[in-house]
């Protein structure tokens, strides 16, 4: 479900798959939880999805909860069209730090 690369110190996570949603979001959850227990700048790329729900949203904010409680800090990168969309009319923008790119993301994270 994920792919976990080091970049410059942060380590970015990569979703597999096209959709967060109720199917996908428990088992997504668990692997990111345990890359948010031992590292602090973390970029969340989200390029592959095209559907996001609110299960999917839970997620991420509980992601992001998980991390700035630790003292670290949480960044997306790779919104779709059709995602970008979801977080807009949600004002989920106002909530996450989000960048076009990772390696925006990454340079953002230090």
């Amino acid at each position: 479900m994920i792919d976990v690369q080091e970049v410059s110190g942060t380590i970015v996570v990569q979703i597999a798959g096209t959709t967060l949603d109720a199917h996908t979001s428990k088992d997504v959850r668990r692997e990111i939880g345990a890359q948010l227990e031992v590292n602090k700048h973390v970029v969340l790329d989200l390029s592959q999805l095209t559907f996001v729900d609110s299960s999917g949203l839970g997620v991420l904010l509980a992601c992001l909860r998980q991390v700035t409680a630790s003292g670290g800090d949480l960044k997306l990168c790779g919104l779709t069209p059709q995602v970008r969309s979801v977080f807009q009319l949600t004002r989920m923008h106002n909530v996450f730090s989000i960048h076009n790119t990772r390696d925006e993301a990454v340079r953002a994270s230090h």
